[in-house]
């Protein structure tokens, strides 16, 4: 009965808040400011769907048990755990997805879904930082019934890998001749580098995988596999955050005829500044595909493409509003269903009050820097991670996915509350 009372007054008290809310703001209707500021501070609802472990540390996505929907590769890098989430459905996309772990990693900073071993089913690699210092892959059962079994699944460490450097991220590559895929990858502190791992045919023996630097780095955040020049060739975009090479580039790579020679590397924007993590978007809508990144403390960087072949960029930089943290991720999509990208960021340090994740819109044009903010956490979580915007309630806008680390949100979804859900 006591356990019932406390309830009870709890809910009131929850609807008596609700009710002060409503009457305050109705009460300043005149104007209106103080209720919208109020809303924006409140945030949009959040729906977890994992919150097993320490620590999550960005979200990947693949299809790991080919039902057409996005699932989701999380590192715990407090926790030490490898974990992937099924994507149940729009229907239960608010409730906890059903998750595996795959392997158990210490110091876990990255984890992604990736058909290593060219089966037709997408395995998981990691990356670990710390005292671990190497590269993990965590091999897939062969029935499809067993992938949330965690003892289905097998963990190896990449022999090459072992105290190279603290590696950070990694993502696929095509590779020409064979079924899997290569892993382009790279780490920070002394001796980093952003190089490829070379997959043998029978990519199960770990042992024979091959490395290859390409070039150094102080800190790599992000890595974008795609062709930056249009020669049908997967190049490497990329940003590092440290060191006397630090800001946005991307690797060329070379022809067939030529596999051994440098990837020539060309300039996107941000040198010289801690360049966090990037994503691709045409962002003015010219054709072009263009390049958003966060950096420290407080921009958002529009890096505008020029040309084709991608060698000219325009850097356009933005100021994020005082009321967020800093610098984190980036990313665009239509959030308001104008027809227009908008760009949505997350940050660190969002802490006595700051807000963690938020959206921009622009009035008239990109190139100015006077864009307008809007709230997606409120005051939600201190650290947040890599964003990725889907429509994960299926009801015709994008929601925000992501994560955070300092608090222990665990991975979930920002709900937009533009449109209602779909019956």
């Amino acid at each position: 009965m006591a356990g019932n009372s406390v309830a009870l007054i709890m809910n009131i008290s929850a609807r008596s808040l609700n009710c002060l809310r409503i009457l305050v703001c109705a009460g300043l209707a005149a104007t209106g400011a103080a209720c919208r500021q109020a809303r924006a501070r409140e945030g949009w609802a959040r729906h977890v769907i994992d919150r097993s472990s320490q620590g999550a540390d960005g979200v990947r996505l693949g299809d790991l048990n080919r039902d057409g929907l996005p699932d989701i590769a999380t590192g715990w890098e407090e926790g030490g755990r490898v974990r992937v989430c099924l994507n149940p459905g729009p229907a239960k996309a608010r409730e906890p997805w059903p998750a595996v772990t795959v392997g158990k990693v210490p110091n876990v900073e990255d984890a992604l879904l990736v058909d290593l071993d060219g089966d037709g089913r997408q395995d998981v690699a990691s990356c670990a930082e710390g005292r671990t210092r190497a590269m993990f892959a965590h091999w897939a059962p062969r029935s499809p019934k067993r992938l949330l079994d965690p003892k289905a699944w097998r963990t190896e460490a990449i022999p090459a890998s072992r105290g190279k450097m603290m590696w950070m991220f990694a993502a696929p590559i095509r590779a020409e001749g064979k079924r899997g895929a290569d892993l382009i990858a790279g780490g920070k502190g002394p001796g980093a580098a952003l190089g490829r791992w070379r997959l043998p045919e029978r990519a199960r023996n770990p042992a024979a995988w091959h490395w290859r630097a390409l070039r150094p780095v102080g800190w790599l955040m992000s890595l974008v596999i795609e062709d930056m020049n249009g020669d049908g060739r997967q190049d490497v975009l990329f940003s590092d955050r440290k060191g006397p090479r630090r800001g946005c580039f991307w690797l060329e790579q070379p022809g067939a005829d030529a596999p051994e020679a440098p990837w020539r590397e060309h300039p996107v924007g941000g040198e010289g500044l801690e360049a966090m993590f990037l994503s691709t978007a045409d962002l003015d809508q010219d054709g072009l595909e263009d390049v958003v990144a966060a950096a420290k403390p407080r921009l958002i960087l529009f890096c505008r493409r020029l040309n084709v072949s991608g060698d000219k960029w325009r850097v356009f930089p933005t100021r994020m509003p005082e009321e967020a943290g800093t610098a984190k991720a980036v990313a665009a999509g239509d959030m308001n269903n104008d027809g227009r990208l908008d760009l949505v960021f997350t940050t660190e340090q969002a802490s006595h009050g700051r807000q963690g994740v938020m959206w921009l819109s622009y009035r008239e044009s990109p190139f100015r820097p006077d864009w307008q903010p809007h709230a997606v956490s409120g005051v939600d979580g201190v650290k947040h991670d890599l964003i990725e915007l889907i429509d994960l309630d299926n009801d015709g806008d994008l929601d925000v996915l992501t994560c955070e680390e300092a608090r222990n949100l665990g991975v979930f979804w920002y709900e937009n509350p533009l449109l209602e859900p779909r019956d």
